[in-house]
């Protein structure tokens, strides 16, 4: 109880409170092994999960299986929130374990049945309301990473918008080198070229998901 209570969605609710509500909310926890599907593609969710360990990588693949990631949630976040709160529509994404996690699924419909935990649950419900507000800032700052024309432009984007949200010029990444490439939309071999010219031209420095930013303002 005492990790759950420190996270976004339970921010303001007491241990107790958290008890009081998991009996009603139908609290289930589940783990799972890295590239397990947690909720598949055109599959109907009424529970929003809250990652207790590891991390769950949404992504979304087309007809012609090109994969595209639209981001990770680490221990502490939550996902599927939004499809759980409209009744019988069908997920358009995958949401799978990017490493091996534990899994806490709560009802929301039950969220919104009336009980002795209303109190509680108004500010779950406030809680739920400004993470999926911050979700779509994520979304639209994929829309910005994706926009420029050029690989480079999109790098310089992505690890700007990273060096400001970390507030260092070094940086580590959420993602490999394939899962930065569906991210941003790019071919994998083409995106560690571009990397790698970018080294030469002493732009960047790398180790694996690390990076050390040298320039930020030539963005192309």
């Amino acid at each position: 109880m005492s990790f759950i209570s420190k996270t976004a969605l339970f921010r303001g609710c007491s241990e107790e409170d958290i008890r009081n509500m998991a009996e009603h909310l139908d609290f289930r926890t589940n783990r799972y092994e890295k590239g397990d599907v947690i909720f598949g593609a055109g599959s109907i969710v009424t529970d929003l999960g809250l990652v207790l360990s590891g991390s769950v990588r949404i992504e979304h693949t087309d007809l012609w299986g090109n994969k595209s990631i639209l981001g990770i949630t680490p221990a502490g976040g939550v996902f599927a929130e939004s499809y759980a709160c409209i009744p019988n529509e069908p997920l358009l994404v995958d949401a799978v374990a990017n490493e091996d996690c534990d899994i806490l699924f709560i009802s929301v419909p039950r969220l919104f049945m009336p009980c002795r935990a209303c109190e509680s649950k108004s500010r779950l419900i406030q809680n739920l309301f400004m993470i999926s507000a911050g979700k779509n800032l994520q979304l639209s700052r994929r829309s910005l990473h994706t926009s420029p024309k050029t690989i480079r432009g999109r790098l310089f984007s992505y690890f700007s918008q990273q060096v400001s949200a970390q507030g260092s010029n070094k940086i580590i990444i959420p993602f490999d080198r394939q899962q930065l490439a569906d991210y941003l939309n790019l071919d994998r071999s083409a995106l560690s070229k571009e990397l790698g010219k970018m080294r030469r031209d002493g732009l960047i420095e790398y180790n694996k998901n690390a990076f050390e930013i040298k320039i930020l303002k030539q963005l192309c």
